[in-house]
């Protein structure tokens, strides 16, 4: 089997957030990147098919060299090859669309994304990647059972959840549950070390016009003093979530 898992390069949730260039731009100075959470449990399932069937895990990134030191964590955690795409990802279809053209040059059966990136948090990259490879997607993974050319699918749906069998190849977008938190690999010396001596190759991108830009970057407003009320003061209670919260 050979397995293709797509990797974001994202914020640490602790990094403060500020803009540059008239807010129009994200500055990176003193952010810490770590791979995607979702990315990560979709890499470590695709990890455990690699211990049990001899699958082939190649992790791919778009971006330039700052993000390869995620990508050779990915080759110590156990992938076992990187590809980076050349390439500042402007937004989800440019995203797909450089990953499309990576499919077309080799065949993966299995390709795992995220549900979505924690930074923008747009859920796009996946369906649009296998409805340009005309494959099916099922997003939202949580469960995956592979019983010969069948997969075995389960995935999270409102109210419920969902199960299906398809065939490979195919296209899933991984969160939690398709692997626990407790479940990630912490890479060792071992690991790191032979990292080392794994490929990353780096491969142009493709020509694309821009479709989106960004227009501005604006951060929330800032939360205002908290107001106590006393437990016995239920009609002021009442008036400030009227009034101020504007929840009743």
């Amino acid at each position: 089997m050979n397995i293709l898992v797509c990797i974001s390069n994202v914020p640490d949730t602790t990094s403060k957030i500020n803009f540059k260039d008239q807010n129009e731009a994200f500055d990176t100075n003193g952010v810490q990147f770590i791979i995607n959470p979702n990315d990560e449990f979709g890499l470590t399932r695709a990890i455990w098919l690699q211990q049990k069937s001899g699958a082939k895990v190649t992790v791919v990134t778009i971006g330039d060299s700052s993000c390869e030191p995620i990508l050779r964590k990915c080759l110590a955690i156990g992938a076992d090859q990187a590809i980076r795409i050349d390439a500042h990802p402007l937004d989800g279809f440019f995203v797909a669309s450089q990953l499309a053209a990576l499919c077309e040059k080799e065949t993966y059966d299995l390709i795992i994304t995220g549900r979505e990136s924690i930074d923008y948090n747009g859920a796009m990259v996946g369906g649009m990647l296998a409805t340009m490879l005309s494959l099916p997607y099922v997003a939202n993974c949580i469960q995956m059972d592979v019983e010969g050319p069948n997969v075995s699918l389960q995935r999270e749906i409102d109210g419920g959840k969902e199960t299906l069998i398809s065939t490979f190849p195919i296209v899933l977008g991984a969160q939690k549950g398709l692997v626990e938190e407790s479940d990630l690999i912490i890479p060792n010396m071992r690991g790191i070390m032979q990292a080392r001596q794994k490929p990353l190759t780096v491969e142009s991108a493709i020509t694309l016009n821009q479709a989106t830009s960004v227009k501005v970057f604006e951060k929330p407003p800032e939360k205002g003093p908290v107001k106590l009320v006393d437990s016995n003061d239920v009609d002021g209670l009442i008036e400030l979530l009227q009034n101020e919260a504007k929840v009743l």
